[in-house]
């Protein structure tokens, strides 16, 4: 294993650099994104959380999710375990609750390090990125109604800054730019692809 991905998964520096969400760098919508986002949804926004595990592989990687095709909404799209929040829960417990009912993950296993910046998605979910350092060995039973596939997706890869491919596209009547991380089945990109490019920038150390 390479010196980076060691230093990226040290777990006292990663809960100081995610002590403070709001200061991280991020890959955000523009204010106007934001709004436009919020009309489309007659103004109802909708807590959720996502958890990002971090899995403490020799060569590590991060945990994501293939959705299922019978979802009404973001079928087939790659994304990481989560969902809406139910009342009372915080990010990390709906993150967690979420994890288990998706893919099986034990809730107790994720070891809980911070969390990335709250991101507005066009459906109208704003959701606050979890961070988990996850150690093997661990068993995943994925739910057929909500996971097609769950994969794991290289640090090394995530690390490095030339990866993601900036991306343009019409929609609606003005062109939006997006990411997207190459994959060789997968197509990433939206929301996921935006968390993790503000996660490669944290554990690259960048920002405060």
């Amino acid at each position: 294993m390479s010196t980076a991905p060691l230093l990226a998964l040290d777990p006292a520096g990663l809960r100081m650099r995610l002590s403070d969400p709001d200061s991280l760098p991020r890959d955000r919508p523009s204010p106007e994104d934001d709004l436009d986002r919020v009309a489309r949804t007659g103004g109802v926004v909708v807590p959720a959380a996502v958890l990002v595990p971090l899995v403490m592989r020799p060569e590590p990687t991060v945990l994501l999710t293939l959705r299922s095709a019978r979802l009404k909404s973001h079928s087939g799209q790659v994304s990481f375990p989560g969902g809406r929040m139910e009342a009372g829960e915080t990010p990390e417990e709906a993150a967690l609750r979420e994890a288990e009912e998706e893919v099986g993950l034990d809730r107790s296993l994720p070891e809980l390090v911070g969390r990335l910046p709250s991101l507005l998605t066009g459906t109208g979910f704003s959701v606050t990125p979890v961070v988990a350092l996850l150690r093997p060995p661990f068993a995943l039973r994925p739910e057929p109604g909500e996971v097609e596939e769950p994969f794991e997706y290289p640090l090394a890869r995530l690390l490095d800054p030339a990866a993601p491919e900036r991306r343009r596209q019409e929609f609606r009547g003005r062109v939006r730019e997006f990411w997207v991380w190459p994959h060789d089945r997968h197509y990433i990109w939206g929301a996921t692809a935006s968390m993790l490019v503000t996660l490669a920038a944290v554990l690259r150390g960048e920002g405060p």
